[in-house]
């Protein structure tokens, strides 16, 4: 029987864990986390990683197996999770994948593009220019050479800006004209399953998401952090925002406000990175799991 991974997508606070759990429960099956923050043990209420119950409830894997001062990135991620795919594999038809970067789902679904080699004068000058003149700096540069790329990717993120220029610079071409060449081939079918609602709906539940964060704890797991506040695993909504509140730039009313201002933001990226692929059902995050189930399983029959 062909093997199935099942990938779900969607904006951040729309109800992809949950749908993951009773997902794999129903398929005896277990789950991949594709968020490329709830790799980090350090980082767990900022990220939404799953509760406690909720890791008792279905085997995950990549949940808080990482350190923050760990080096990793989306190739090694690729690596790793097709290695524990093909275990996986042996004992279960199907397997779950959730997680909300879209990069990191891609990387497993469809395979890393491949870029040419780049002079590192020019990552090394943009490193210095990112210190010096600032992150707006290098985002209205991006805007200039690659509009695509500035309108689709994660630009709050200055490892992924500085990676697009040093492709635009390096090689007079749009970083976004080498994406999506070609599909590296899988011993498995995807089947992607989306899930999302009215902006307002998306908005609200993000809202509410980031005012339980801080009922839960979040200020205190920022204070934590501070003094790796450097590190690239820390340039993340919801620690970015709290580490200038802790350190006097900002109003903690302010720094809230902000989280979700940049969490909504950062839901309007998702939906467009993910819309992007045609062969995503899509469902509201309202419709009976049931009726998930059975779309899966007639997919999963037809195939």
């Amino acid at each position: 029987m062909p093997k199935y991974l099942i990938s779900i997508i969607g904006p951040t606070a729309i109800g992809k864990t949950a749908l993951s759990i009773k997902l794999a429960n129903y398929l005896n099956t277990e789950i991949i986390s594709a968020d490329s923050r709830q790799f980090f043990k350090e980082m767990s209420i900022g990220t939404a990683a799953p509760s406690k119950e909720e890791l008792a409830a279905a085997k995950h894997h990549f949940i808080h197996n990482k350190s923050i001062q760990d080096n990793y990135n989306v190739g090694a991620f690729e690596k790793d999770a097709l290695n524990t795919l093909n275990t996986l594999f042996k004992n279960h038809n199907v397997v779950i994948m959730v997680g909300g970067s879209g990069l990191y789902v891609d990387a497993v679904t469809k395979g890393l593009d491949d870029f040419p080699e780049i002079d590192a004068n020019i990552r090394e000058t943009l490193n210095s220019d990112l210190e010096n003149k600032g992150l707006t700096y290098l985002q209205n540069q991006l805007k200039e050479l690659d509009i695509a790329s500035y309108n689709n990717m994660a630009i709050d993120n200055p490892h992924r800006v500085i990676r697009a220029l040093e492709i635009c610079m390096g090689t007079g071409m749009p970083y976004s004209s080498f994406l999506n060449k070609k599909e590296a081939n899988r011993n498995f079918k995807t089947i992607t399953i989306g899930l999302t609602a009215e902006r307002e709906t998306i908005y609200n539940r993000i809202n509410q998401r980031v005012d339980i964060m801080m009922q839960q704890g979040l200020l205190d797991e920022v204070k934590n952090l501070l003094p790796y506040k450097e590190l690239n695993a820390l340039n993340t909504v919801g620690y970015k925002e709290l580490f200038n509140y802790l350190e006097g730039e900002w109003t903690l009313d302010f720094a809230i406000s902000e989280i979700k201002k940049n969490s909504r933001r950062f839901a309007k990226r998702q939906l467009t990175w993910f819309k992007k692929d045609e062969n995503t059902l899509w469902f509201d995050y309202l419709t009976p799991v049931e009726t998930i189930i059975e779309s899966c399983k007639s997919l999963i029959k037809t195939a």
